[in-house]
Formats: C-alpha cells, structure tokens, sequence
C-alpha cells in the first residue's frame, strides 16, 4: 500500500489528490483483479512519458502519487521511458514503500536512444530478481564469408530472470524505434524482426536459463493487422487475443503495446484475465472543471522587475498534451498468470 502520509487536507492541491486517489482506488479495484498472495501473478507494461525530462515542467507530486497507486495494484511492472535522471522514479520507490524494489538498465548513447532507461519495478513479498540481467545485442551477420555489421538497435532492450511462486521466466522489455509516422516503416519492422527472431534462437539454445520467454513494450504497432505485428507472431510468440483488441495509447486508435508469449517446456498460463486501464476517467480528466484547476500548473512563470508571476504561455499548447506528460500518452496494459502448481506437483508424486 502507497504510503500518503505527505497528503494534507489544508492544502488545496493535496486535499485534490486525497479525492481523486479516493476515485482512482475505486476505478482499480472495479477494473483490476485483486492481487492474491501465491495463486496468480498481475504483470504489467507501461510507458510512462519521459519519466521524468522535465521538458514541459516537472511532473507534480500528484502525477506521482497516482501512477504509484497505479502500479501497487501490479505485482511486477515493466516501465519504458524512464530518464536519466532518476529523481522521479525514487520518488515514486518512495512512496511505494520498502517492499518495493526495481531493477533498470542504464542510459543507451546517442540521439536515438532519446537518453532513457528500461526498468522493472516488482514487490518483493511475491517476485524474486533471479539473477540474469542482460541487454540484447544483435550478433554481426555472414554474407559469403564476410562479417557485416548489424544496425544496433535504437534501444537495447532489457532482459531479467524473475522468479514468482512457481514460475520461472525470462521478461525482456523493448522500446522500439517508432521513425516515421507511418504503420510500416521499413526500420521498424526490422527492429521487432531481429529482435523476435534473436530470442527465439536464444530460448532455443540447451543453457539457456529459463525456458519461458515473455516480451512486453512499446512496439509503437498500428495495427495487429500490420506486419510489425507479424513479425512477433512469425518467431512463434503467442499473444492473448483479448490484448489484441485493446488499443493502448491515449486516443485509443494504436496497439502500441503489446504481451506476448514464447514457451518452450512449461506453458505459463494465463488466467484469461487481461486488460488496459484508462486512468484518465478518474483523474487528469478532459473536462472542464480539471482544465481550469491544472491552468496554473501548465503556465511558463514570467518573471518581472516585481518578481515571479503564474502568467505565461502554455508550455504544450493545450491541456491533453499537457496531462500526458503528466500521466502518460500509454494506459498501463496487464495479464494476469497463474504461479501455484502445488495440487499438479503433488499428484504426479502419486503416479
């Protein structure tokens, strides 16, 4: 449970956040199943924009405060986007509390690598960090003898062992290169194709150290009709259907997000419960009233012979990019999968 003891109820943004944490708890437990101690697993994706650049003012604690009472409804959440700078991610572990922890890469050089990082933030009464981490690097290529070297990709995607219950596996987070505006760029599907492909000859190999693969991102896909989708089918990952209906970005018209799946010994199994949730019908709403009450929040200060003022122009131009960088342009998307084995295991040992 988030800890609020900073929440005052003299303070008129923070007596706001008291309310609408009220509302936003309620829309969870409505739309999210309740977590269990040791028979299922809630594992979540979520970009979280620009977590925390700061390109349009800092996110508010509020912000905060929501998204981790957002992600405590998870047991192990895979987190694209997060900065450089990790002042808002820490604030966020904070006030998760102790029995929260995360795991991330560092920062990929270059323009393309946009300065993030890839993360995971898992409760450690139910998920164990097993030991693996890794980044995958994509091996040169042999063309009539001759090494060719590969594009590197935009952002190296980040591979850890978890451990939950009774469940092994391997979760590799992406952030693929979105480019062009289009639904199939040519370097975009080669980025999810290399990357499928390389992981499922990785799966494939006798050492490998878990046999349960699940890929979870940002594969900035149109459509699950267009190739970039294929692309993950193709190397033999299994994606749920019903995530398949679900578009994930915060118009609600692109399948950005995705889940899949590879097997290769013991099947992790679904509960067939799946989902997005769309926090913005309970805070950062697009109504009137939430316009007016975060107008302040949105105006550069403009500093005069007398001081500070809270006039200025608009830092994004308008209220829905504004709140995006506040939330996120991504609803968190979940699965929940099934840990407790113990009544199979204890029936074999009868056979």
């Amino acid at each position: 449970m988030p800890f609020y003891t900073d929440l005052k109820k003299e303070d008129e943004d923070q007596k706001r956040t008291i309310e609408r944490l009220l509302l936003l708890r309620a829309q969870l437990k409505r739309d999210i199943p309740k977590r269990t101690q040791k028979e299922t697993l809630l594992l979540a994706t979520w970009n979280i924009r620009e977590f925390d650049s700061k390109k349009y003012g800092p996110r508010l604690n509020e912000a905060i405060y929501y998204i981790a009472e957002i992600i405590d409804c998870f047991d192990l959440v895979a987190v694209q986007e997060v900065n450089k700078d990790l002042t808002a991610i820490n604030k966020l572990k904070e006030i998760l509390g102790g029995n929260w922890d995360y795991i991330l890469t560092d920062t990929t050089l270059g323009d393309r690598g946009n300065e993030e990082r890839m993360a995971f933030l898992f409760d450690k009464r139910k998920v164990r960090f097993a030991g693996l981490a890794g980044e995958l690097v994509l091996p040169d290529e042999k063309k009539k003898g001759k090494r060719i070297l590969v594009q590197q990709l935009a952002r190296t995607p980040f591979i850890c062992g978890f451990q939950a219950g009774w469940v092994r596996f391997v979760l590799v987070t992406v952030h693929i290169l979105y480019g062009s505006g289009k639904a199939e760029p040519p370097e975009r599907i080669e980025e999810i194709r290399q990357i499928a492909q390389n992981l499922k000859m990785i799966t494939e190999d006798e050492n490998a150290w878990a046999k349960n693969l699940i890929l979870l991102g940002d594969f900035n896909i149109f459509k699950p009709e267009n190739k970039t989708f294929k692309e993950i089918i193709n190397a033999g990952f299994e994606i749920p259907e019903k995530l398949q209906e679900l578009p994930s970005n915060a118009e609600k018209n692109k399948h950005y997000d995705q889940i899949a799946f590879l097997n290769r010994k013991y099947k992790v199994e679904l509960t067939g419960k799946a989902g997005i949730f769309d926090f913005y019908e309970t805070v950062f709403r697009n109504t009137t009233e939430d316009k007016e009450i975060y107008k302040k929040h949105m105006l550069n200060p403009v500093v005069t012979a007398g001081g500070t003022s809270s006039t200025g122009q608009s830092k994004t131009g308008n209220y829905k990019m504004w709140r995006t960088f506040q939330m996120s342009d991504h609803y968190p998307m979940w699965v929940e999968l099934r840990i407790d084995y113990s009544d199979e295991y204890l029936k074999r040992k009868l056979t």
